[in-house]
């Protein structure tokens, strides 16, 4: 944002016309030479900008407009803040605001950057040479590539609401603006087969696992999205399971889906008759077919405390005993997620790809492209059975 009044100039964009060697006066340079207009203007740092325009009616509306919200910041232009006051506040602005596991992240990334160039360091003062330096002390410290993109992602966006609302910055003083991710070589992903399925389903040795493998495989549900179903969740007339959110009550946890995002999954007759099942020997009044009893008090116990976070989660142990039933099941390992992802792969083979996108619950249907829809064994072998054809067909 300028810090001056905004001025408008003509930029020559050929040399001066001259008539037998004499260049023409300067008061018909306008009519004669070609030229466009520039709006120049001081940012906070003291760097000049400029922008062109064709016409000087634009530049004008331009400079307008620039210049209103110049008035504007002066008008209410903050006092100036610490980076520890700024935290400080964040945490009481942030709350309810976001889930809290965004947020506990968002303090976590603010205080190693606290710590690095100081509290005391005022928030205007703060430059990308500083955030690049962050950056430079993380991966010094043995930290991942995915680690540290993660903390260039959350501190960009955390010194964006210092801009927009809060107003302790200017639009061209964030100093993570400029941070380039770093470039990490994927993983590949890990499709589960339907007869490693079949595996993992057989080595489970309760109704309580087979329900949690077959709804992740079946239904394409993520872990917290099955640990948090109740049973006015799912539909078994429709073969439909709805993931809603769910407040604090005397029977229920509070809990948000991902992104915030409600939709419906269809349910195989395979995780229906499971589901059916778990309730008959569920509790009566008990709603949740995969937090037992005695979890949902302990957990009751723990809200009424003040000692439970959303980050932690519902069932103990999850991921160790779901690696003890791979190790049975003898298959290469997988996560309760390459389950997920599995189901998403199998719908796009006879589905839309946006029916897909809406199924796994994506806002951006580059995420299901990139990260869930994966080659099968069975398609490797469909191209090297199509290659195989063409290249008898040229009878090579």
């Amino acid at each position: 944002m300028a810090t001056e009044k905004i001025g408008i100039y003509r930029r020559w964009l050929e040399p001066a016309p001259e008539i037998n060697g004499v260049k023409i006066p300067k008061e018909k340079w306008p009519k004669v030479r070609r030229h466009s207009w520039e709006v120049r203007w001081f940012g906070t740092t003291g760097k000049r900008y400029s922008k062109n325009f064709k016409t000087k009616k634009l530049a004008e509306q331009f400079a307008r407009e620039l210049q209103e919200d110049v008035n504007k910041g002066k008008a209410d232009r903050p006092d100036k803040i610490t980076l520890s006051e700024f935290i400080v506040e964040h945490e009481k602005l942030m709350q309810g605001q976001v889930a809290y596991a965004t947020l506990v992240d968002q303090l976590r990334a603010l205080k190693l950057f606290e710590k690095f160039i100081g509290g005391s360091t005022v928030l205007t003062s703060i430059h990308s040479r500083q955030a690049e330096g962050f950056v430079a002390m993380r991966f010094k410290s043995g930290k991942s590539v995915a680690t540290v993109n993660k903390d260039i992602t959350t501190l960009k966006r955390v010194f964006n609401l210092a801009i927009d609302p809060r107003g302790y910055l200017h639009e061209d003083q964030n100093p993570f603006v400029k941070i380039k991710r770093r470039k990490k070589t994927p993983k590949p992903l890990r499709y589960v087969s339907v007869e490693e399925y079949c595996k993992l389903f057989e080595t489970a040795n309760d109704l309580w696992w087979k329900g949690v493998i077959a709804v992740a495989y079946g239904s394409g549900l993520r872990r917290e999205e099955i640990l948090n179903l109740t049973w006015p969740d799912i539909d078994f007339e429709k073969n439909q399971i709805h993931v809603t959110a769910k407040e604090n009550t005397l029977k229920t946890i509070e809990w948000e889906p991902k992104d915030h995002e409600i939709r419906v999954v269809p349910m195989s007759n395979q995780v229906k008759q499971l589901l059916e099942d778990i309730r008959l020997l569920c509790p009566k009044h008990h709603k949740y077919p995969f937090i037992a009893p005695a979890r949902f008090r302990h957990i009751g116990k723990r809200l009424k405390a003040g000692t439970w976070n959303s980050t932690r989660h519902t069932q103990n142990n999850l991921i160790r005993d779901f690696e003890v039933i791979q190790k049975h099941a003898e298959i290469s390992k997988c996560t309760l997620h390459d389950l997920r992802r599995s189901a998403i792969t199998n719908w796009a083979q006879y589905l839309q790809i946006q029916v897909v996108q809406q199924l796994a619950g994506h806002s951006n249907i580059t995420t299901t492209r990139k990260y869930y829809l994966m080659v099968r064994d069975e398609d490797m072998d469909t191209a090297s059975e199509v290659m195989d054809k063409i290249l008898e067909s040229a009878k090579i």
